[in-house]
């Protein structure tokens, strides 16, 4: 029974593991192979460029999570199912997360980010970047989701928020190496923990997860 229980929670490990690969390949576009296209680097490139980045990105960021999410189905068609009713308490527990990463959001872009981003980046480069975003949510859910699945199944704990953990000291810490940042790396991974927490209250709603992760990481 040990054994299998290693096995499985490793299954899901393996799916949270490829979902943060998935977001990587976004480093060998920008850093890699799109240098070598346009023949200069990312900080260079012109509205065209960076646009065929978010797609390129963005589509290859919605096959792995397609191809991710058809396997744990065919592995546990119920995996995805809510664990039942959310409850009052729950839906201003989730409220209270929400202010907190929108607060200190705030706090750290001087204003609300999308409105800073649509300023700087104008109506084009800003649609584009935003289609991307909500790909980049989905995939850091999906480390999360399967984060949480493979703790629970080795600890068998299942009140602990190891989905926000994993996150938080994965994508969350990785932006302290591409933004050069360690307080975006900080803020990001503090962001990844309540996104963890959120996943438990909304009883592993996919959709209410989905939706509430948007609203905190966009916005």
């Amino acid at each position: 029974m040990s054994g299998n229980r290693e096995t499985n929670g490793f299954r899901f490990f393996s799916l949270s593991l490829y979902a943060l690969a998935g977001l990587g390949t976004e480093g060998l576009y920008a850093y890699l192979l799109e240098p070598a296209i346009y023949g200069r680097s990312m900080g260079q490139w012109d509205v065209t460029q960076n646009i065929c980045h978010w797609i390129i990105t963005s589509i290859t960021w919605g096959l792995i999570g397609f191809f991710i999410v058809r396997y744990a189905n065919q592995y546990d068609p119920d995996f995805f199912k809510s664990k039942g009713d959310i409850k009052a308490w729950q839906w201003f527990a989730t409220a209270a997360c929400l202010m907190i990463v929108l607060v200190s959001q705030f706090i750290d872009w001087n204003g609300f980010k999308f409105i800073h981003e649509f300023y700087t980046k104008g109506m084009i480069k800003f649609v584009f970047q935003y289609i991307y975003y909500f790909f980049e949510t989905f995939l850091f859910m999906l480390i999360i989701v399967f984060g949480q699945k493979a703790c629970e199944v080795w600890f068998r704990k299942e009140t602990i928020p190891y989905g926000g953990i994993i996150v938080a000291l994965t994508w969350g810490m990785a932006h302290w190496a591409t933004k050069g940042s360690l307080w975006a790396g900080i803020f990001l991974a503090a962001s990844g923990f309540c996104y963890g927490v959120v996943y438990l209250l909304l009883n592993r709603n996919i959709k209410f997860t989905y939706l509430v992760l948007c609203i905190m990481f966009i916005l």
